[in-house]
């Protein structure tokens, strides 16, 4: 984000969602012995759909339907064919749900952060013979990293910071939403990588590099004030939501957005 706004980066096509066609992969996980058909304990939906976890989650909180999940997977057809893996790109995927198809939208919904489930969708439920896609069952293990909201869906909080915020001695107030994975913090003169969504106070999202999908690589010397400081707080892999006055966002600048912003970045990575 950019002291001019940032503008809203908007892709043509979300390379991860799982209804495109992709090229086989290579480098695949084996093919899991019941690939051919779901074993006994699989629990079973109503859908047709089978499941069961492989390991646990670690955390309480499921996606809803309009949730952006990011994950790890990997399909095959019953006769152990790989049809996608996530596993050989660069980054895990992060995609909304609700474009997903329709057996990972009931599958995933399932899950918690940090399981590992494996999900037999019946052919209505996977790609259906649709775009040349394989037809019959598929088989999915996937792995749920992460769950954010949808950046069009603004947090509860989002009028003023609650009284469990942090503050600091500017005003500005944040509130840690997701500890992080490092200890290394960024200096003022750092280029960061993050995902972000900005709202005003009213609830209306102004920016977010969540919704194409794409993070951004910043200098903490070309962002609002309010940035430069309270990324200066952030350990690598946190998510912290940010409650910035205005007069450490845009201070009124005409064609910004105007008063108190809030922002939840994730801090991805220091450069």
């Amino acid at each position: 984000m950019r002291t001019a706004l940032l503008t809203l980066v908007v892709v043509a096509a979300m390379t991860a969602m799982l209804a495109a066609q992709v090229p086989v992969p290579t480098g695949a996980p084996a093919a899991p012995p019941d690939v051919s058909a779901p074993p006994n304990d699989a629990m079973q939906s109503s859908s047709g759909l089978r499941s069961r976890v492989i390991t646990p989650g670690t955390g309480g909180q499921k996606p809803a339907a309009t949730s952006f999940v990011t994950v790890h997977y990997t399909g095959w057809t019953t006769d152990g064919t790989v049809v996608d893996n996530s596993r050989n790109r660069t980054t895990p995927p992060m995609f909304p749900l609700n474009r997903s198809l329709p057996g990972w939208q009931e599958c995933v919904q399932l899950m918690t952060v940090g399981e590992v489930r494996r999900c037999w969708l019946p052919q209505r439920l996977a790609y259906n013979g649709r775009d040349g896609r394989p037809v019959g069952m598929i088989v999915f293990d996937i792995e749920l990293l992460d769950i954010r909201r949808a950046p069009r869906v603004p947090p509860p909080d989002v009028a003023g910071p609650p009284a469990d915020a942090e503050r600091t001695e500017s005003g500005l107030a944040y509130k840690v939403l997701k500890p992080g994975t490092g200890v290394r913090r960024p200096t003022s003169f750092d280029r960061v990588t993050v995902h972000y969504t900005g709202w005003t106070t009213n609830g209306k999202m102004f920016d977010s590099s969540v919704l194409p999908g794409v993070p951004q690589t910043l200098a903490l010397t070309d962002v609002i004030p309010g940035w430069t400081e309270g990324l200066q707080l952030m350990v690598e892999g946190e998510r912290t939501r940010f409650w910035v006055p205005e007069e450490l966002a845009y201070k009124g600048a005409v064609g910004s957005p105007q008063g108190m912003l809030v922002f939840e970045v994730d801090l991805i990575g220091i450069e």
